[in-house]
């Protein structure tokens, strides 16, 4: 129809567009090029101090060895090979993958080899998320057809709403989103390998179809969290809407008296757009290792995306946005930013923001974001936080103790600002991170179908307990000194209430 052939042309120009951007310039460095510009593969000669032994150990073309060699290198009297104790896992390479490439010392992210600021530019979250599940950007006819399937699929199951409308009223829009995902993948037994068995993702059209339902459904779910605490239920958005037009739809239509003439402002819409397509995909980040963890199990990818999600939720990973605007807050004015910044070297305060386990350098999408934000506020107005943002970011980079610490802005500092000007709680913050995410999560774990090297993932750990015991009967213990045991926990009033009555 009329309403396909409109899609399939504006496609086609978003397709096109990027396209002519690559081929004409605009590149990060130089001419295209399909593989790295380095080549680290080799050997490496390891001699063992304690034995004298040398070994040979095989490097590859990205740098690593594999851990298990190691096993090779004993101490006398050992019965374990040498093992990497590396907690946080800040040089441990789990997987080999191609979904997304950072550069951190750089400030570089770059998606299936496209620069994030291409992307942010000339792209859609729906083309980015082709582009991260499946490898390339798609043709315009791939995309408006991609598109379709995804629009496709917005309904969320009736059971998966009063899931989340049985959650008490005040929790936290994070815990809805963990709940309608989990509950999600209840209402698809064919697609769950303890059901269905274990070769069920074996089929490209299985997972395909978990893949665009995931996506699809992510806005619903978010939009059902967001109004758990308004008491309202979602506005299911009319045929013809964009994602991420519909999803605004569906958190304001009900206020607007719920008709389909509503719609959301196209500039905060492609606002919103571009901060979804950089938060779509960030490497082998905790949420995204949790995924490929639960996925490892051969467990449903329904409970790989909550399990990620959940991840998310943490104030370290996806919540320090919020902690960002809370900080923000708590400062309150430009004069109380050189108190609040020496409370921060004495170890008293918190900086969020500043930062990042990856990024050694600005945060490219950091930078984005800054633009975004003007946008932003041209149709909201200017945030009074953004001056207390704009005056901390350069009294910490002309600090020496924050430059020599590699301290800048990441993507957590100003995105909350933008929320916050948006109108969304604080407390939903993290879910405006979740839900485009779920393309990365889904990236993963396509990839993690077809890795030959895929195997449940098992850490070794290095035992530090005691060697040997034996058991006594419990009369002839002693407390063990320096132990801690539970803490006692004190009756509530209700159950003292209880106990002073009779039965």
């Amino acid at each position: 129809g009329a309403g396909a052939a409109m899609a399939l042309e504006a496609a086609g120009r978003r397709a096109g567009a990027l396209a002519k951007q690559v081929a004409a310039g605009g590149r990060e460095e130089g001419e295209e090029r399909h593989v790295p510009p380095f080549a680290a593969a080799g050997t490496l000669r390891v001699t063992d101090g304690r034995t004298r032994k040398q070994y040979d150990l095989e490097v590859s073309a990205g740098g690593t060895i594999r851990a298990a060699d190691l096993k090779q290198v004993k101490a006398e009297g050992v019965p374990w090979g040498l093992r990497v104790y590396d907690p946080g896992y800040t040089n441990v390479a789990a997987v080999r993958s191609a979904v997304s490439y950072i550069d951190g010392g750089a400030g570089v992210l770059r998606y299936r080899g496209y620069p994030i600021e291409e992307l942010a530019a000339r792209s859609s979250f729906l083309e980015s998320a082709y582009l991260v599940v499946y490898g390339d950007l798609p043709s315009a006819g791939q995309l408006a057809t991609w598109e379709a399937s995804v629009l496709r699929h917005t309904a969320l199951p009736a059971g998966v709403q009063d899931c989340i409308a049985a959650l008490p009223y005040d929790a936290h829009p994070m815990a809805a989103m963990v709940t309608g995902f989990a509950a999600l993948g209840a209402f698809h037994p064919e697609a769950n390998p303890a059901v269905a068995g274990q070769g069920v993702y074996s089929d490209r059209a299985t997972q395909d179809k978990q893949i665009v339902r995931i996506l699809a459904k992510a806005p619903a779910i978010a939009a059902a969290a967001y109004h758990r605490r308004t008491g309202r239920r979602p506005v299911a958005p009319p045929p013809g809407m964009g994602y991420v037009e519909g999803f605004l739809y569906s958190l304001d239509a009900a206020q607007m008296g719920g008709g389909a003439t509503y719609r959301p402002h196209p500039t905060l819409v492609r606002a919103l757009d571009t901060l979804f397509t950089l938060h779509a995909e960030h490497e082998m980040n905790c949420s995204t290792a949790a995924c490929r963890h639960l996925a490892s199990s051969g467990v449903d990818v329904y409970t790989c995306i909550a399990g990620a999600v959940g991840a998310l939720y943490g104030p370290l990973h996806g919540g320090a946005n919020e902690a960002v605007l809370r900080m923000l807050d708590r400062i309150g004015t430009k004069d109380a930013i050189p108190a609040f910044l020496e409370g921060v070297k004495r170890k008293e305060e918190k900086l969020f923001g500043f930062g990042h386990r990856v990024y050694k350098n600005f945060d490219p999408r950091a930078k984005i974001i800054r633009k975004v934000a003007d946008d932003v506020f041209a149709i909201t107005g200017k945030d009074p936080l953004i001056e207390v943002a704009t005056a901390l970011e350069e009294a910490a980079r002309s600090d020496e103790y924050f430059i020599s610490r590699k301290l800048y802005p990441n993507v957590d500092f100003y995105s909350g600002l933008v929320y916050r000007a948006m109108g969304f709680p604080p407390e939903f913050f993290t879910c405006l991170f979740a839900l485009p995410r779920c393309a990365g999560y889904l990236a993963h774990w396509r990839e993690s179908l077809a890795d030959k090297d895929s195997r449940i993932l098992r850490p070794q750990q290095d035992y530090t307990g005691e060697w040997l015991r034996h058991y006594k009967e419990a009369e002839t213990r002693q407390p063990a000194p320096g132990r801690d045991g539970p803490v006692a926990l004190p009756p509530s009033n209700a159950q003292r209430r209880r106990m002073a009555g009779t039965v």
